[in-house]
């Protein structure tokens, strides 16, 4: 997050939060969202501060979600492509197990 700076219009205070993702294999993206700085050190303006801190950070989140999201489809799409599988014989992986166990190392079960 980056110090308070001032507008010219209005003087007003605001921070900055944001996130940048670079990859050699995908293209970037980059999400800046400008949160007003609290105009006091009142609890009331630091609580409002915190609120609207909480809110774009889970906003930040769900973009960043959805485009690496997007990146790992293109990833699969580029692997696919280049072992010379077709899109119909990658779309057997069930999905739905793989978003259950992401990140996660998983025994294959005997039949």
């Amino acid at each position: 997050m980056a110090a308070p700076k001032s507008t010219e219009a209005s003087q007003q205070q605001y921070q900055l939060l944001s996130a940048n993702y670079q990859s050699p294999t995908n293209e970037p993206f980059k999400h800046v969202q400008k949160l007003p700085a609290p105009a006091t050190t009142k609890t009331t303006d630091r609580t409002a501060y915190l609120a609207a801190l909480r809110k774009a950070t889970a906003e930040m989140q769900e973009i960043i979600n959805k485009e690496l999201t997007s990146r790992m489809e293109e990833d699969k799409a580029r692997e696919a492509a280049s072992n010379g599988i077709s899109k119909l014989n990658s779309a057997k992986v069930d999905e739905a197990k793989e978003e259950v166990n992401y990140g996660e190392e998983v025994a294959e079960e005997e039949d």
